[in-house]
């Protein structure tokens, strides 16, 4: 192993949150939209939704306190101490399908979920 596959290995562990290349590629794409290099995705989890927690997915300017971050091939993923928990272990991607497009969480910590796909337990 070299030293930059390390490094790496060592800055995935702060938070336990993978980033595809298709969504890494799809939030570059976003951010180029938007003409700011200054926001990356912050990824929480919030109480809410029918099965009791929600994922939320937006661009952030800020740094908080406890931030867990990981730089995914330019891509900033920032996850808030509280969600690395929930969130240890989980894949991001996206899907560009007939019958699917958007952003997806693989999320090995939750028990289950609602018919709709949008919270978790």
């Amino acid at each position: 192993m070299t030293d930059t596959a390390l490094t790496t290995e060592q800055t995935a562990r702060e938070h336990g949150v993978l980033l595809t290349d298709a969504a890494a590629g799809k939030v570059k794409n976003l951010l180029e939209q938007e003409g700011r290099d200054d926001l990356r995705l912050r990824v929480a989890v919030q109480p809410g939704g029918c099965s009791g927690l929600i994922y939320q997915l937006y661009f952030d300017e800020r740094y908080l306190d406890g931030d867990k971050t990981v730089d995914f091939d330019g891509v900033e993923v920032i996850i808030d101490d509280m969600s690395v928990p929930y969130l240890d272990g989980a894949t991001i991607d996206f899907k560009d399908t007939i019958s699917e497009q958007g952003f997806t969480i693989d999320n090995p910590n939750a028990a289950g979920s609602c018919a709709c796909g949008d919270s978790f337990h």
